[in-house]
């Protein structure tokens, strides 16, 4: 691609105590396009995005955010440059007692000295762009499941990040709500050019927004495939990666699956 790297992740080792999960693996997300991780359970997904997400720190191997390595640096200088990052977590991550409006101001407030009508402001502003005008004086126990993720995702875009991460976004979600969160995706990456980063396992969201893909495998512990999801449907001679993307019964042992990857 010619676009510029805003996502550099070189030899990366993740390990909990004695127990490697990822082995030195290595890739690339670009400015402006949707990326996604993609893997069975216990494949390493969670602990490749919380590692890039600073909230775990690699074993080995080196992280860059947007030209800044997160891996060494300070707890200052790593704030600074996770405010380039936003996340709309599995759950919303919505706090029950605070107003839908007051959710969203949470960031803002955080990191800014902002007067308060321009923080109102740009709060009506985030909750349009996910269609939640009119919503602003709503708890999250009065709206729906797919309305707390657009408003989660509304605080995510909070602070105008380079980089949304999304956390399963379409779990617990019915077809057509979640096909409605995937076409917002779509929408705020053609309208605003962030780049987003989801991990998922949800082969219809898949199909629908990802521009590129890694597949992650426990047995290699590492990234076995890599491209356009349609691309690795059709074409991939990998059995585990033409079983994930096909939907096929799993009718081969662990041991002959791990052979032939």
């Amino acid at each position: 691609m010619n676009a510029k790297a805003i996502i550099q992740v070189r030899d990366l080792v993740a390990r909990y105590g004695a127990d490697i999960i990822l082995d030195r693996i290595s890739f690339d997300v670009y400015e402006g396009e949707i990326f996604a991780v993609l893997g069975g359970s216990g494949s390493g997904k969670s602990t490749l995005l919380k590692h890039l997400l600073g909230l775990l720190q690699p074993a080995a191997g080196e992280i860059i955010i947007d030209g800044d390595g997160i891996s060494d640096c300070d707890e200052n200088r790593l704030q600074q440059i996770l405010r380039k990052i936003g996340v709309l977590y599995q759950s919303a991550a919505l706090f029950g007692s605070m107003t839908v409006a007051e959710n969203v101001a949470l960031p803002i407030l955080a990191y800014t000295d902002l007067p308060e009508e321009y923080v109102s402001h740009l709060v009506r502003m985030k909750l349009n762009l996910v269609h939640l005008g009119g919503y602003e004086n709503y708890l999250p126990s009065e709206i729906s499941g797919g309305m707390k993720k657009r408003a989660g995702l509304a605080r995510a875009m909070a602070l105008n990040p380079k980089i949304l991460f999304f956390d399963e976004p379409s779990a617990g979600l019915d077809p057509v709500t979640s096909a409605e969160l995937d076409n917002l995706m779509l929408h705020l990456n053609k309208s605003l050019g962030t780049t987003m980063v989801i991990v998922t396992h949800e082969l219809e969201s898949i199909f629908a927004v990802a521009d590129r893909v890694i597949m992650l495998h426990n047995s290699t512990r590492g990234i076995i495939a890599e491209g356009d999801p349609k691309y690795l449907r059709d074409q991939s001679r990998n059995p585990f990666v033409k079983q994930f993307f096909n939907r096929l019964p799993g009718d081969m042992t662990a041991a002959n699956r791990k052979d032939e990857l």
